[in-house]
């Protein structure tokens, strides 16, 4: 065991026994009564109120008290004032933030949630300032982040808690790609190698629409809005700098490695979720598994938190800076989520009247644009004056005075009710399926597939998600915006799939296309969908038909065999490559059991082997002209050209497909030369220069080479990849995945199991920042404790929070 970890069981142990017999006791202005938080040996606050108002004012407390810098960040990326302390180079994010914020009525969007949503959300936010308010008033005690930018957190306000800058929005980004790219090749050429399913799309372009709008930067401001950022060094104070000439090469790397996961991940960075009847279960209570897939961030995406209250009772995690719980369980049911793919956003063109660029044509109509005037206060320089731009449809993103156009953008998640996950509340206090099923009717962002298992033995699925309903299009492509081609409003999400107690004993979804053939409603399903593997796998092992153990489900979670491999591997066994490396490389590969384990040789080959095989592909089936615009080949296409060649290649395609394989195959046994050397057996996969997991600190670029070793966590091996049900990133980098996974048995709710990376805390001082980081990596769980009595064996520490 690594000296850090002995120090730290050590600790935990002198933190549980000093504490068992004393509780801390904290006064806390704004709560009406006593709250009692016991913390668990894995950092896991349970939080015990006597009114609701406190229990949400206690959430937000204490998970801003734990996630201080990760708050301040969400809170300047919510409401456009990141610039305000990095300056000029985050002026158009500001704008593009600000361009797309919510700008609704309070009340009517808090109630979507719960009908106490005002109420709720105004108590977790005037938790979270109170503590704000406390770290103000003695600075000393702030996280370091802020030492080192020279900063004070600020107050939040109810805009923050609903923003929707971090939620899962699709798809208008794609629609711009996939409109060029028809523009090049047209709409028969581009279905070739994209992979839309289950129906055909209509990627015909308007004709009205000019090509050479499509290829201006017509999306700017929104893309701003959805980036992502890095510290630089000037950013933070000298003391703490990173000096290195060699930062913009390890800014550039790093962004490289992000975008090459967002790119190569594309429909795959998803999630896995099941339920399975109590009949295939060895407790016979139904069980429910949920794995969720994110990029991975210092501190984690998640937070595990217990709600005690008079009608609440529910363990599990969500995002820290939202009130309530997505995924966990209560004393009735138990719950998670995927997403299931839902197209609501278009890209809107207009035309703009020659005299008055602000005046767009609509319904017969010149029309006026709504203005927004704003003040973007920017470090170092004057504050910046801003007009922001509306349509009927949406935020609108370019004006072209050349060609009497403009762009907008119309996003169903800025109506009411689209603050990703807050409709969870409702879920928390679900008592049956059908409360349950009522309760996913609210939950418009993002679209998911929710399951849901109960201890009477219940088990169930069902879609939900804000869903345009598109008559005259299919979505894919822009759109004309002058009325012809509206949305024709929004489908119930009670029409959405869903099923109750299926046949089969389990159900399983892994943002793959599960939408039954028979759905009567087909015209409303997206052509978007992660590839299968993950999902076929999990339905492979549950359909077994034998009695599981939790823990197995847990295994399955974690489960890296590779049903591309067990497709691809006969057709490269079945050639002659005719040289001594090549030959040795292949011998590694027969009777290979599929496993990216990572210890593995043949592991560490049959990938590179697939990722060289999926980028040739591209430069065999996409024409020059769209070489540039296409990005990432789906690998159900590349399995489907190789089971049947002929449709890829027009002459010779079985002979072709051969000579495809196995230059592609030499060429990763060449990439592995240079990566790992010419000795074969130190080509393990799920090592530091090959398949590891590195967990980057926000600022770690800015700072010096001591504080990354603090702030970040790894690296460490790690195995599988994106399309194995652990499913682990498909780069080098372990970048995206689960950081955060559950396991309930319905019968015993003490069985939970679960996991968070790297930990609760993202203060570097506590305890708890880094201690899940090596029992994730090698696939381990924790057990969740639920009832007061088990929660107390398991506490390391009681903080009693009074009124003032």
């Amino acid at each position: 065991m690594k000296p850090k970890s002995v120090f730290l069981l050590i600790f935990l142990f002198f933190f549980s026994a000093f504490f068992s017999s004393f509780a801390q006791q904290l006064t806390v202005k704004g709560l009406l009564e006593e709250v009692e938080v016991i913390r668990d040996k894995n950092g896991i606050n349970h939080i015990y109120a006597q009114n609701e108002q406190d229990l949400f004012f206690s959430q937000g407390y204490l998970a801003a008290k734990d996630r201080l810098f990760q708050f301040e960040i969400w809170r300047r990326r919510a409401t456009g004032t990141m610039a305000e302390i990095l300056g000029p180079r985050e002026l158009e994010r500001d704008r593009g933030v600000r361009l797309f914020q919510f700008r609704g009525e309070k009340n009517k969007e808090l109630k979507h949630y719960h009908p106490k949503g005002e109420q709720i959300v105004d108590a977790f936010v005037a938790g979270v300032n109170a503590y704000i308010q406390e770290v103000r008033e003695q600075p000393e005690n702030l996280p370091i982040e802020f030492k080192m930018l020279d900063i004070l957190p600020g107050f939040w306000t109810w805009e923050v808690v609903i923003s929707r800058h971090q939620g899962l929005l699709q798809n208008v980004q794609d629609e711009l790609k996939y409109s060029r790219v028809v523009s090049k090749v047209g709409p028969e050429k581009a279905k070739a190698f994209y992979h839309f399913h289950p129906n055909e799309p209509n990627l015909d372009l308007p004709a009205e629409i000019p090509h050479e709008l499509l290829f201006k930067d017509i999306l700017a401001p929104y893309n701003a809005f959805r980036a992502g950022f890095v510290f630089h060094p000037e950013d933070v104070l000298p003391e703490f700098r990173n000096r290195s000439l060699g930062f913009l090469a390890e800014s550039k790397a790093y962004q490289n490695e992000l975008e090459e996961t967002l790119e190569m991940e594309k429909f795959n960075i998803g999630s896995n979720n099941w339920v399975i009847s109590g009949e295939f279960t060895e407790s016979g209570f139904p069980f429910m598994a949920n794995d969720p897939h994110r990029l991975h961030a210092i501190p984690s995406l998640r937070y595990w938190v217990g709600l005690h209250a008079p009608g609440w009772n529910v363990v599990g995690a969500g995002e820290p800076v939202i009130p309530g719980i997505s995924i966990g369980h209560n004393e009735y049911g138990a719950w998670g989520l995927t997403i299931f793919e839902t197209d609501n956003e278009d890209l809107r063109i207009y035309d703009i009247h020659p005299d008055n660029p602000t005046q767009y044509f609509y319904k017969g109509n010149w029309v006026d644009m709504t203005m927004v005037h704003d003040t973007i206060k920017v470090k170092g320089q004057v504050d910046e004056i801003v007009t922001h731009y509306y349509t009927v449809h949406g935020p609108v993103t370019f004006i072209d005075k050349e060609l009497n156009k403009a762009v907008a953008v119309e996003c169903a998640w800025l109506e009411p009710g689209g603050a990703p996950y807050l409709a969870s509340l409702r879920m928390d206090q679900s008592k049956t399926w059908e409360e349950f099923r009522e309760a996913c009717g609210f939950n418009h962002i993002p679209a998911e597939n929710m399951v849901w298992a109960d201890k009477e033995g219940n088990i169930g699925w069902q879609a939900t998600g804000i869903n345009p309903i598109r008559n005259s299009h299919s979505g894919l492509v822009v759109s004309l915006g002058d009325g012809s081609m509206d949305w024709e409003g929004y489908q119930p999400i009670t029409e959405r799939p869903h099923l109750t107690n299926p046949a089969t004993g389990f159900f399983v979804t892994a943002n793959e296309n599960v939408t039954p053939e028979d759905y009567p409603y087909q015209h409303t399903i997206g052509y978007e969908w992660a590839d299968p593997f993950r999902g076929d796998r999990i339905r492979e092992v549950l359909a077994e038909g034998r009695k599981f153990s939790l823990e197995e489900m847990g295994t399955l979670q974690n489960d890296y065999l590779a049903l591309p491999g067990r497709k691809l591997l006969p057709y490269l066994l079945d050639l002659k490559l005719g040289e001594g490396n090549y030959i040795s490389a292949l011998n590694h590969l027969k009777g290979w059991d599929y496993r990216l384990e990572k210890s593995s040789i043949a592991a560490g080959i049959y990938v590179m082997w697939e990722r060289k095989l999926r980028e040739s592909s591209k430069a065999l089936a996409v024409p020059d002209e769209a070489q540039d615009l296409v990005g990432a080949i789906s690998m159900s296409r590349v399995i489907e050209w190789v089971e049947t060649p002929e449709k890829l290649f027009s002459e010779k395609a079985s002979e072709q497909r051969d000579l495809w394989l196995s230059n592609s195959f030499k060429m990763a046994i060449n990439e592995l030369e240079q990566k790992l050397g010419t000795n074969q057996s130190q080509w393990q996969y799920g090592q530091e220069n090959y398949k590891h997991a590195l967990v980057r600190h926000p600022m770690s670029l800015a700072l010096s080479e001591n504080w990354r070793e603090k702030l970040d966590a790894g690296p460490l091996p790690r195995g599988g990849y994106s399309f194995t049900p652990a499913a682990n990133a498909y780069g080098d980098n372990n970048t995206s995945g689960a950081s955060f996974r559950i396991v309930v048995d319905t019968g015993d709710w003490e069985r939970t199991l679960g996991i968070n990376t790297p930990g609760q805390s993202g203060d570097p001082e506590s305890p708890f920042y880094k201690n899940l980081f090596e029992l994730w990596a090698n696939d381990g769980f924790f057990v969740v404790p639920f009832g007061k009595v088990q929660v107390e064996k398991m506490g390391v520490g009681k903080l009693v929070l009074m009124p003032n």
